[in-house]
């Protein structure tokens, strides 16, 4: 399980990398921490850890609920997107004046990741 936890976690960073890469610049308008030129190594060593977690998570998860392949990976990766990041992202826009498209913003990167996160590990199960 750790081959596949990093090798994952490597998809899922790029993933999301390139999912700002083209949201970018929509970013920079939204918000001053998209204005930033390229980010820091550590930042960008606490984001791959972050992901690590995730995908950790993720793989417990599915395991712990005996999901396998890639259909039961991509349900459980929907129910956890909807159940947790997308209602923490409303959560800001309800609560803290996060602007609408914003939120749009990360939650979609947030579901791309996951969905990568799903198909790499339902494959690799």
């Amino acid at each position: 399980m750790v081959i596949a936890v990093l090798v994952t976690s490597v998809a899922a960073f790029a993933a999301s990398a390139a999912w700002y890469g083209v949201f970018g610049p929509v970013w920079a308008r939204l918000s001053p921490a998209g204005a930033v030129a390229a980010p820091s190594p550590w930042r960008m060593g606490a984001e791959f850890a972050r992901t690590v977690v995730l995908v950790t998570a993720f793989a417990l998860v599915a395991r712990a609920v005996g999901v396998d392949g890639v259909p039961g990976a991509l349900g459980l990766a929907l129910a956890v997107w909807a159940g947790f990041p997308a209602v923490i992202l409303a959560g800001s826009v309800l609560h803290e004046r996060v602007p609408v498209r914003l939120a749009a913003l990360h939650a979609g990167d947030w579901l791309v990741k996951i969905a990568v996160v799903a198909v790499l590990l339902g494959v690799w199960r």
